[in-house]
């Protein structure tokens, strides 16, 4: 089945791009029906993070949330297999390239949108150097060979993986390796603080993109990746002013408005999926 899925993913990288965005949608219309339990979590986590919606206004985000994520599934077919040229042609740089083509120590800020493969691709061609990325590993052998093919196709992706802790990674960037860092999600109580997100007070946040910037002394580029129906628009934003600074709260706490902002810029993309607020403070009930 594995197999079949992988060669099928292959056939679609053939396809031109409006027919892959067709069949995408009907994927994340497949999926609204079907995934119940995901459903539910994008409900909860759109309820606390845009109160100011009505019930149907949230009840219609979230169907056009899951329309853009099987949309983005399925572009991952052209993203990993599509010649280069073509993968390449789909992904328009915008904004401030020089932040990450200049020397010196970087950390990538690349927030989980739906479009973050596509953007961590577009940074692997983009930084003429190795450039580190943290991924989760692929319980199946095959999906975990075909998703590496795919992520490390611009040939200076040099990934870690969460289980191995973080020691080689501040290694590297001590060494001046840049570091494609993806921070906002909730990875469990031991690894975070609470400070505010998009309304929630108290919200489970990794502080590593403080930490990690402080270590290297990097200088921090945001990068925004937005779906289109031309591909894909990599936002390279100037790199952050003060930052960061000895307050590690007061850090992440900027970290979280300013990918709030993002957020409410394009609300479908960003990636309710998750259950961004599942690890609560003690004592609080859970949300979900």
């Amino acid at each position: 089945m594995v197999n079949l899925l992988i060669a099928v993913m292959r056939l679609i990288a053939r396809l031109p791009l409006p027919w892959v965005r067709a069949l995408g949608a009907g994927l994340g219309w497949l999926l609204w029906h079907l995934a119940r339990k995901r459903r539910h979590i994008v409900r909860v986590n759109l309820r606390l993070c845009m109160p100011e919606l009505t019930e149907a206004e949230r009840e219609a985000l979230a169907y056009r949330h899951f329309l853009a994520f099987g949309q983005s599934v399925l572009d991952r077919s052209w993203l990993w297999d599509a010649p280069e040229a073509v993968a390449r042609g789909r992904l328009r740089y915008v904004g401030e390239l020089d932040a990450l083509t200049a020397p010196g120590p970087l950390v990538v800020f690349a927030p989980h949108f739906v479009g973050l493969d596509a953007g961590g691709l577009a940074v692997g061609w983009c930084v003429p150097r190795n450039v580190a990325f943290i991924f989760v590993k692929q319980s199946n052998p095959k999906v975990e060979a075909w998703v590496r093919h795919g992520r490390e196709r611009s040939g200076n992706a040099r990934p870690y993986f969460r289980h191995e802790g973080v020691r080689q990674i501040l290694a590297g960037l001590k060494k001046g390796e840049p570091l494609h860092l993806s921070p906002d999600m909730d990875f469990g109580r031991g690894e975070s603080i609470f400070v505010p997100f998009m309304g929630v007070e108290k919200a489970a946040t990794v502080p590593s993109l403080s930490r990690f910037s402080r270590v290297g002394g990097a200088r921090v580029v945001p990068v925004v990746t937005r779906m289109t129906p031309q591909g894909y628009d990599i936002e390279v934003h100037a790199p952050l002013l003060d930052f960061p600074t000895a307050d590690l709260a007061q850090d992440t706490v900027r970290m979280n408005a300013l990918l709030a902002d993002w957020v409410r810029t394009m609300p479908e993309q960003y990636y309710w999926v998750h259950k961004r607020f599942k690890t609560r403070p003690e004592g609080e009930p859970g949300v979900y």
